[in-house]
């Protein structure tokens, strides 16, 4: 039964989100709506931009990134989460559970670095935007996302590549609903301090860096506002801002809490807690954040609608 790593589990049980039986249909409903409307939305996204010269911009082009991760790495773990609430065991192999990690891993550290471009993004176009075009060119909106999923990729392999030097003895049953890095250091029957060094020093610099370039951002975005005579001119900046900021604050606040919160005996129960929300609300929220708060959107969407509607009527009275 031995795998290539020396590992003696070839499948992992997953204890999913709750054992309490009166829960599980409810709960299968409840995130079952989420990620009909987290495929909707970001799809529904991804596809006006697509389809809308006026959405064509830097700005835009990250957003339909953020958009096509949170489809992504939604559907990396929701699928197996919803299965556990109807199944008596929610089986996963060890290859399988190692490549959802992998996923996981490399999806959601490329949403920290897209959503620091972003954050670059409304800094130049605020605080010089005469030079904006320039500065946010093609080719450098192309070499930053290249280098946000290089990040992505970069630190996927280092926690799965960690993570498959472990040995896993008779423990196979992950207290969770997916293979995330912390329940599976638990099961694990050899030292794991390498991949405890691995998760401070990766998970540290995701987060810092991001969050240092995101605060820089914004400090300089604010100050420049600031100093803005129209109060006009204010508004709209602090309007195209807004959006971002929310999205920011819901996806590193849950990430923060997940991984640097103190110790307990109720740690495990509260890492399910706030995985659920940025694995599963934030990817929900985003495209209504950037939709409900964002005016150009709503055109293009009302110029779609439109567009279909008139299609439509033309077809049928031809």
């Amino acid at each position: 039964m031995a795998l290539e790593n020396a590992s003696l589990v070839t499948e992992f049980i997953f204890a999913g989100l709750t054992d309490q039986p009166e829960l599980q249909l409810p709960l299968f409903f409840l995130f079952m709506g989420m990620y009909m409307i987290t495929i909707m939305g970001n799809l529904g996204l991804t596809v006006l931009i697509r389809m809308n010269s006026q959405l064509h911009t830097p700005m835009y082009y990250f957003l339909f990134n953020v958009s096509f991760i949170d489809l992504c790495y939604s559907s990396v773990f929701t699928p197996k989460m919803l299965m556990g609430f109807v199944l008596k065991k929610n089986i996963i192999s060890y290859s399988g559970c190692m490549a959802q990690l992998y996923f996981f891993c490399f999806f959601v550290i490329c949403e920290c670095y897209v959503l620091t471009i972003m954050a670059y993004d409304r800094y130049v176009a605020i605080y010089n935007p005469l030079l904006y075009n320039v500065t946010m060119s093609n080719q450098v909106c192309s070499w930053l996302l290249g280098g946000a999923y290089a990040m992505g990729f970069a630190g996927a392999m280092a926690h799965t590549g960690c993570m498959l030097r472990l040995v896993f003895c008779d423990a196979h049953i992950i207290n969770h609903y997916m293979c995330d890095i912390l329940p599976l250091l638990q099961l694990s029957c050899t030292s794991t301090h390498v991949n405890e060094l691995v998760v401070f020093i990766v998970v540290g610099i995701n987060i810092i860096v991001p969050s240092v370039t995101i605060f820089a951002s914004y400090t300089l975005i604010l100050s420049s506002i600031l100093s803005m005579s129209s109060t006009e001119g204010r508004s709209k900046a602090f309007s195209t801002c807004s959006s971002h900021i929310i999205a920011v604050a819901l996806f590193f606040g849950s990430g923060l809490f997940m991984y640097f919160k103190p110790s307990s005996s109720g740690s495990v129960d509260q890492g399910k807690v706030a995985s659920v929300f940025y694995t599963n609300v934030v990817p929900m929220l985003n495209p209504l954040i950037y939709s409900l708060r964002n005016k150009d959107v709503q055109a293009a969407m009302k110029k779609t609608l439109r567009r279909r509607l008139f299609t439509r009527t033309a077809t049928g009275l031809s």
